[in-house]
Formats: C-alpha cells, structure tokens, sequence
C-alpha cells in the first residue's frame, strides 16, 4: 500500500517556512517605514526652515507697523544712500538728516526720489517721483450723459458758463480780435441740490477739451507737502493735455479763510490753497486751462481766491423759481409713464422752495408709490404724496442736524 500525502515527510518544518515569510515581511516594512520616516524628518526640517523665514517676516512686519503707527507728516527727498544710512532733505525747510532704512527699503530707494518719515525723520515708505498717479485718474475719459438740455431753470447761469469756459476753447479768436483775454475761471455758488455740479457735467459732455474733475476734500493729505504737489501734478496734466477743463467741487475744503491756528493740519490745507492760487495766478503761463469751481460755503472763502484773475465770473446758482421747477418736472418725467391728470404747473406752485435735486427725488418717491399699488401708471397723488415726504425726511434731517450741532 502507497504511502498518503499526510504520511510523506516534508524536506522543511512548515512552521519554521512561515515564521521565515513573516520575518522577511517585517523587514520589508521596516524598510518602508524606515523610508518614510527620513521622508518625513527632511519635510520637518522644511517645515523649521519655512517657519523661521516667517518669524523673520513676521518681526520685521511687526517693526514695520510699529513704525507706521508713528504719524508720517513729512516729504522729504534722498540726497545720497551711504553704508551709514541715507541723507534726507526734508520739505518746507530744507532740514537734512541722516536716517537708517530696512534693507528692503534700502533697494526701493535711490539718489533724488521722494520718501515719507516721521517726526522722528525715520523713512516710513517710499513716494513715486513721477505725476501723482492719482492726479492722471481724475481725467474723465467718458463724457457723462448730462446735457445742457437736462438742466431746466438755469438759462443765465448756462449762458454764463458756455461764455467763459467752451467760448475761449471754442472761438479764441473773437477774443484777440476784440483785444482781451478770456475769462481764466468761473466759480458757482449756492445752496445744495441747485445743479452746480450738473453744469459742470454738461460742459464735460459738450465740449471737446480734457475735463479734470476731483473734489476739494481730495486735496488734503495727512503729509506735509503732499497737497501742494497733487496741486502741481493735477495742472501738470492738464498743460499735457491741452485744451483742459479743470472742475474741483467743494472747494471750500481747500480754499477757506486762513486763520492765525498753528496746527500742522491747518497749515497744510493752507498751504495746498496757497498752491493752487500759485497755479491760478503765478508767473508760469496758464495755457488754455479753465477752471470751474463750485461751493455751497461761499461764505467760507478766502478773499484771495475770489479776486478777479482767479476766478473772473462769481456765478450764483439759486433754487429755481416757479416756471424753472415746471421744467425740472417736465426733464425728469420724460421717460415716466404719467398719467394724464399729472399738471407739472400745479406741481412747480406747490413745491415751494424745492430745489432741482428736491424735485428729481419727489418724480422718484412718486414712482415709488405707483409701485407700492402695483400700477404702471403716475398719479398726481402720488405726486404731492411725494413730494410731503421728501419734505418730512427734509425736516427731520435738519432736526438730526441741529441735535448733534
């Protein structure tokens, strides 16, 4: 009888076979983890690496900030970079000092460019040398769609504008044949809402020349000397670009009655006015520039500003009568579906004292309510409920007002 598979002696212990495969596995898998953990030590000490390079940063942001915290004040130009530090001349009064930079504002800077420092004449950033950039975009490249047919009750005053601004842009030569020079500004003054502002546009939208438009509040900065130059710069653009209109709203906030206050801010805003009327009046030849001006603080002014050379014609532009609020009505309806019920006249003769931006708020609150009743149509209802509501807000605006006076 043939001996069974069981009877047959096997050539190795199967036990002692197995014990062998799992040793073998075992090593394979400390190999890997082996692999894996010098892997991981190289990505630690990366990681140790990165995070040093951002404790770096992070100390030199901190020194940074510390810095900036430190009211800049001051322009000043880098006379010479030295292994010891930079030599600044400060603005205003030629001071030079010799001040220590970062070595990443040290690659910013070089001979003759404009710095800003503290009072501790620390520099605190670099400032472009080049024309404000700010001053380049506050050309108006699209003409905005206002014309002098949008503007209702306001004929003389138009007439006034077209004379001194498009006139001497347009037809120079009537000028020189009659033997004088052409009004050089035009200054608008009166209440708010009154459509100053919207001449100026309509004169953007009709004439052909480069319109320049920034606000006055725009010319005051925090360093000194940095109003002045957004001034020179401004000018500076539009002597490039030639015929220019230069429009500044709210001019008061620049050009307002100087006073014996000694604070730096004070003397910074006048001496930004004391800039422009350089510009306005100095012995560099204007060129074809004109300049509108507009203000609802005429009281405020300074003297200087308002004589004749500067500003040749002072225009006041009040609140429209009655006949000028019928048309204000009938401009700012044209695209309304109004009822046939609708008498713009008894509307201009109830809106007493309204001015063109009251009345161009009563055809929108008007609409509103048409909305509200879910009609397409405009009532005369809706009219006099609006405008009793733009009076109300009117009213409490002015009691805001006079509570945190």
């Amino acid at each position: 009888m043939s001996d069974t598979v069981d009877d047959v002696d096997l050539p190795y212990d199967e036990d002692e076979a197995s014990q062998q495969e799992k040793i073998q596995s075992l090593e394979e898998q400390l190999e890997i983890l082996e692999a894996q953990n010098e892997e991981m030590r190289d990505k630690l000490l990366d990681a140790n690496a990165e995070n040093n390079k951002y404790q770096q940063k992070l100390e030199r942001l901190t020194h940074e900030n510390k810095k900036l915290k430190q009211s800049p004040l001051f322009v000043a130009t880098v006379q010479e970079i030295t292994d010891e530090g930079v030599i600044i001349k400060q603005h205003g009064n030629n001071q030079e000092a010799l001040t220590e930079v970062t070595d990443e504002l040290r690659k910013e800077i070089d001979p003759d460019d404009r710095v800003a420092v503290n009072n501790s004449l620390s520099i605190v950033k670099s400032l472009s040398s080049e024309t404000d950039v700010r001053a380049r975009v506050m050309e108006v490249t699209e003409s905005p769609e206002v014309s002098y047919e949008d503007i209702g009750g306001l004929e003389e005053q138009m007439q006034e504008v077209r004379e001194t601004v498009e006139m001497p842009l347009e037809k120079p030569e009537m000028f020189d044949d009659v033997g004088i020079d052409p009004p050089s500004g035009v200054l608008l003054y009166g209440p708010p809402g009154t459509g100053k502002t919207m001449l100026a546009k309509a004169v953007a939208n009709q004439t052909d020349a480069t319109f320049i438009k920034m606000a006055g509040s725009e010319l005051v900065h925090k360093f000194i000397g940095e109003g002045a130059k957004l001034v020179r710069d401004l000018f500076k653009v539009a002597r490039e670009h030639e015929p220019a209109v230069i429009f500044i709203d709210e001019i008061d906030a620049i050009a307002a009655k100087r006073t014996e206050s000694k604070t730096s801010g004070d003397a910074e805003v006048q001496r930004t006015m004391m800039q422009l009327l350089s510009e306005m009046d100095g012995f560099e030849e204007r060129g074809e520039i004109r300049i509108i001006a507009a203000t609802n603080r005429f009281d405020m002014l300074d003297r200087a500003i308002l004589r004749p050379g500067r500003f040749d014609r002072l225009i006041e532009v009040p609140k429209p009568n009655e006949e000028g609020r019928e048309i204000i009505f009938e401009i700012h309806t044209r695209g309304m579906n109004v009822a046939d019920d609708v008498d713009f006249a008894e509307l201009a003769e109830e809106a007493e004292e309204a001015s063109g931006a009251d009345v161009k708020a009563v055809c929108t609150e008007a609409g509103m309510f048409a909305i509200r009743d879910e009609r397409t149509e405009i009532r005369m209802d809706d009219f006099r409920n609006a405008w009793k509501k733009v009076q109300a807000d009117s009213d409490e605006t002015e009691d805001v007002s006079k509570t945190f006076a």
